[in-house]
């Protein structure tokens, strides 16, 4: 179901067509990092930390190095060490342990091999000895007096008073509007609560691999599964200490990323066990290593406090957030500060939140990362306050939710925005208007994601058949190459499927940032749109020099050019591209935009569950979710990620969760006892696409991939007190759970 402010006037957009790489990816001919292999080709295997926090004391590579089909060891010692203040320096120490290891799982060396098996030997027999140190696992240890220090060099950014001593709290952010000490005098309800959360994984079922080869002359060539392959480029350069263009980067086909796949894990040590084997090396991570050393989402705990009157004003609203950032730095407590209150006006607030070390895998992006924590929070408030004042959920978000012209959560006003139409379609549903069976609680929630521009670079060739060939820098992960050729097909008149849409390599497309931040469809398809209008205008002189006329007599429309005067037929674009030898040589546009006016995502959804009060099992009923995708450029593929986003909600809501023992070892690196949701765990999702241009891009386009996994965690927390009368607010909403806090009969877990 798609709900527009508008009727749409476009020809191919909002349409249906086949994607291009389906029918490679369903038979199985679809090439993925793996799946590459060269002459010559040794093999690679990584060896690991056994320890959560540890001094390397030595390591001995010889017998490594003398067993059989060894071509190359490698060290720390084998890269250059980087200025601490280089940007690169955490992700450099992140790859190859220095002075200690972080983290189980963190790399210490890594051989490559003529086998996997004689890899895996190798790497067994190389002899790292330790020295243990404390370890801390949770906001609370690492923030505690007396806490050990992972790294001395971190000194707390932004902390008030200034900080002078290192930490654990990499930053402090901090924001504060209007009065709040008023605001809650002014309230007539105030409810204020703390909420857990622990860190889950993107699950994506492709693990990460590459393929370096690396020449003579110290160039390499790189082939991986990644989201963004000129960050994989910059970054594997900056770790080696090569120029930019020594490194030339191929995507692969990407079997799933959602946030994961945004950095590098393993290039920069194939490119150099390539380097000294003089063989080109694939190294391909086990699932264990895939869990226990890339990034999950981060570990949280978070205090919300919200006032409100009797008739559902919001008055005031404060936040403290601790956000786990892993082994070394990052932006998440930030992200969450963004994301807390932004769906609602409230006059006067306050938010503090805190990046925190711990003895962890780095934390990474994960869809809207660091917003689905937050909302957790702050919706499952709001409902109790609902509840409080004795007014529908829905009402009391619409009579507070962020509209056009309201301050936004980075302190500019929104422009227009859709969270108000996506609350409407909710409540007006099939679904919010039907009644519920016993036993079946309903819960409602809402989310925001701000989505983001950024570089794209695109180049559209035209064929002498007057076929089209559009190139863009943005590895597709959720179907962007119809969403390309749509727009493209859009701008020149022609139908799609007489459009090919490739990603290209680095060598052969201009700089594209990383497809991240919900920005491909919004930033790439602004760079296509624009190469599009500067095919036109070549097209136009073309057709003028063909008719013998000015280029202002011409005009394009319909995929055709057409003499404003009428005294020449109209020349399809085929009739041009084929008589281009004669006209000037072969025709082909760029752009490259730094795209600026990502319009924010907002999602808004509604759950009905049930609760076994006998073994706290939950079972999902039904659900709705509605988003404002701007304008859906290909309906299709909005749904999937709408319906995906939500299901890796319910699994984060239900299941996922990291679980460590004292020693600070996974104990679950596997789908076997990391359960996902499958089909059987989940009902039909419904969707209902909103509609609410963004004025800053051609066709309206917001960004889709990432809000739609922020509502449901809170979704689920409110329905389960819905029917059980239990409110749980540390993660995950487990059978365990939910039954202590039935048993104990203290309504609260």
């Amino acid at each position: 179901m798609t709900v527009s402010t508008s009727e749409s006037k476009y020809k191919y957009i909002g349409t249906r067509p086949v994607r291009q790489d389906g029918l490679d990816k369903v038979t199985g001919r679809a090439r993925f990092a793996a799946d590459l292999n060269l002459p010559g080709m040794q093999h690679g295997i990584v060896v690991r930390s056994p320890h959560a926090h540890a001094k390397i004391v030595s390591i001995d590579t010889s017998k490594a190095e003398a067993m059989p089909g060894v071509k190359a060891v490698i060290t720390a010692a084998d890269f250059p060490a980087l200025d601490p203040k280089n940007p690169l320096a955490n992700i450099s120490a992140n790859l190859m342990a220095r002075d200690k290891v972080l983290y189980e799982g963190h790399v210490v060396a890594a051989v490559a091999a003529e086998t996997r098996s004689q890899a895996r030997k190798a790497a067994a027999a190389v002899e790292v000895q330790y020295e243990t140190l404390p370890h801390v696992l949770t906001v609370d240890e690492a923030m505690a007096d007396g806490a050990v220090v992972l790294n001395e060099g971190v000194i707390t950014r932004n902390a008030e008073p200034p900080a002078t001593e290192p930490s654990n709290v990499s930053a402090r952010t901090a924001a504060e509007r209007g009065d709040l000490d008023a605001g809650f005098a002014d309230a007539d309800v105030v409810i204020e609560h703390e909420f857990t959360t622990v860190p889950v994984h993107q699950g994506y079922i492709e693990p990460h691999a590459a393929v370096a080869d690396t020449k003579q002359d110290q160039t390499t060539n790189i082939w991986c599964s990644s989201q963004g392959h000129f960050r994989v480029q910059s970054q594997t350069a900056g770790m080696l200490g090569w120029e930019v263009s020594q490194v030339k980067v191929e995507p692969a086909e990407i079997g799933g990323g959602f946030g994961g796949k945004t950095t590098i894990y393993v290039e920069p040590l194939a490119a150099k066990l390539s380097e000294k084997s003089g063989r080109p090396v694939k190294i391909v991570m086990s699932r264990d290593e895939v869990f226990r050393a890339t990034g999950p989402t981060s570990g949280t705990k978070i205090r919300v406090k919200i006032g409100a009157k009797n008739d559902g004003t919001l008055t005031a609203a404060e936040a403290w957030l601790a956000y786990e950032s892993g082994a070394f730095p990052g932006i998440w407590a930030m992200l969450g500060s963004w994301c807390v209150f932004a769906c609602y006006d409230v006059p006067n607030q306050k938010v503090e939140a805190f990046d925190v070390l711990v003895n962890k895998p780095v934390c990474i992006a994960y869809r809207a990362p660091s917003a689905p924590m937050a909302a957790f929070a702050t919706e499952t408030v709001l409902d109790e306050i609902a509840r409080e004042i004795g007014m529908d959920p829905l009402e009391l978000r619409l009579k507070n939710c962020a509209k056009e012209g309201d301050m936004g959560p980075m302190g500019a006003p929104h422009p227009r925005i859709g969270l108000k139409e996506t609350l409407e379609a909710i409540r007006d549903s099939d679904h919010y208007q039907s009644d519920r069976p016993e036993g079946i609680g309903r819960g409602v929630a809402a989310g925001f994601w701000f989505n983001i521009g950024e570089q794209s670079s695109a180049q559209v060739t035209l064929n002498a058949n007057g076929t089209a060939v559009v190139a863009t820098g943005s590895p597709d992960i959720g179907g962007s190459r119809a969403s390309m050729s749509l727009m493209a097909a859009e701008t020149l008149g022609i139908e799609p499927g007489r459009i090919q849409p490739v990603v290209g390599d680095t060598d052969s497309v201009g700089f594209t940032d990383t497809t991240e931040g919900s920005r491909t469809t919004f930033a790439s398809g602004m760079a296509v749109t624009e190469a599009c209008k500067n095919l036109i205008e070549k097209l136009r002189a073309r057709a003028a020099k063909m008719w013998e006329c000015e280029v202002d007599e011409v005009e394009w429309a319909d995929g055709e050019a057409r003499h404003t005067k009428g005294e020449n037929d109209a020349l399809p674009l085929a009739a041009i591209t084929g008589a281009a030898a004669k006209t000037g040589g072969p025709i082909a546009a760029t752009a490259s935009v730094n795209a600026r006016g990502a319009g924010a995502g907002f999602s808004a959804q509604v759950c009905d569950l049930s609760v076994d009060q006998e073994t706290g099992m939950t079972t999902i009923k039904r659900w709705t979710t509605a988003q404002d995708a701007g304008t859906a450029i290909h309906p299709s593929y909005v749904e999937g990620q709408m319906q995906g986003g939500v299901v890796q909600g319910i699994g984060w809501a239900l299941n996922e969760e990291y679980i460590h023992n004292a020693d600070g070892v996974m104990e679950n690196p596997g789908f076997l006892d990391y359960r996902v949701p499958v089909a059987s765990d989940l009902p039909m999702i419904d969707t209902i696409v909103v509609e609410v241009p963004n004025p800053f891009h051609p066709y309206g386009v917001r960004g889709v991939g990432e809000v739609g996994i922020v509502p449901p965690i809170a979704c689920i927390a409110n329905a389960v007190n819905d029917v059980a009368g239990v409110r749980i607010r540390n993660l995950p909403i487990s059978p365990v759970r939910i039954l202590s806090a039935l048993t104990n009969g203290n309504g609260n877990s």
